[in-house]
């Protein structure tokens, strides 16, 4: 998973009144407008591949494109179908444009290179987290990488040592703003007890790659019978203690009362009195 493409991307924006559509030719350039040339290097194995890209972006829309990888201005509007062919008609212009292979991406490559961007490793964190949010479907369990640059990175889910290719679902690369990304992948499954799942993550950063695994537990409706079990042995225990603390408080009432022999004597002078 991840993608293959650019290690490195560098952006450059730039002005040029005289390429701005409408600027020559005795057309009239409007009084507001938005004009942007970009510069852009992709690096494929260090700078063993260099590609070098110029845009040309009027009002949001690329309308004419330099690619060293064609040799030539392409018009990608309309717009830009003038300038192409004039910009491909002038030799300078081309051969100034090819240099910026060197001059300009493998040159700024070298500086990134000494400022520790190019070649930079962020280690990823694994986590699990199963999630069930409709009885009736299937298991969701995510895998959550983070943390990890650069963005390439191989996620795979495995049921008890196999690869699981059903049921399996990517999430987007997000960036944390660090220079970091973050990624989730989810699997849908049916666990059964005794099956063993694992997130295995390989990343350029990692000497071996990263597992992690889960295991199911025992499912709601035996949780939900020991919870009963539980709260009925509780119950059970308080009602022991209530009718144990009645039995004694009873008893201990009993047991200080007047002796019999006492009785027997006020009755024995009354009968005297009597006679």
């Amino acid at each position: 998973m991840g993608s293959a493409g650019l290690p490195l991307m560098l952006l450059l924006v730039a002005g040029a009144l005289a390429r701005i559509p409408g600027s020559g030719g005795g057309k009239e350039t409007p009084a507001h407008f938005l004009y942007q040339g970009k510069v852009e290097c992709c690096f494929l194995n260090g700078t063993r591949r260099v590609r070098f890209l110029q845009r040309y972006i009027y009002d949001r829309e690329e309308y004419l494109r330099f690619d060293s990888a064609r040799g030539e201005f392409e018009a990608l509007a309309a717009l830009g179908k003038g300038d192409a062919e004039a910009f491909n008609r002038d030799k300078h212009e081309l051969q100034d444009q090819k240099t910026g292979v060197d001059s300009f991406c493998r040159h700024n490559y070298e500086a990134a290179q000494s400022s520790s961007v190019v070649g930079r490793r962020a280690k990823p964190t694994v986590s699990i987290s199963p999630t069930k949010l409709d009885p009736t479907s299937p298991h969701t369990i995510l895998c959550i990488v983070r943390g990890f640059y650069p963005v390439e990175i191989e996620v795979r889910w495995l049921k008890n040592g196999q690869p699981e290719k059903e049921g399996v679902a990517f999430g987007e690369e997000l960036q944390n703003g660090d220079w970091t990304y973050q990624l989730q992948v989810m699997l849908e499954t049916q666990p059964q007890r005794g099956d063993v799942y694992t997130c295995q993550v390989e990343h350029a950063s990692l000497e071996a790659p990263i597992t992690v695994q889960w295991e199911p537990r025992s499912s709601n409706s035996a949780r939900s019978k020991l919870w009963t079990g539980i709260v009925a042995a509780v119950i059970g225990v308080i009602f022991f203690a209530m009718g144990l603390s009645l039995y004694l408080k009873s008893k201990k009432a009993t047991s200080i009362q007047p002796p019999a022999g006492t009785t027997l004597g006020e009755d024995t002078a009354q009968s005297f009195h009597q006679l």
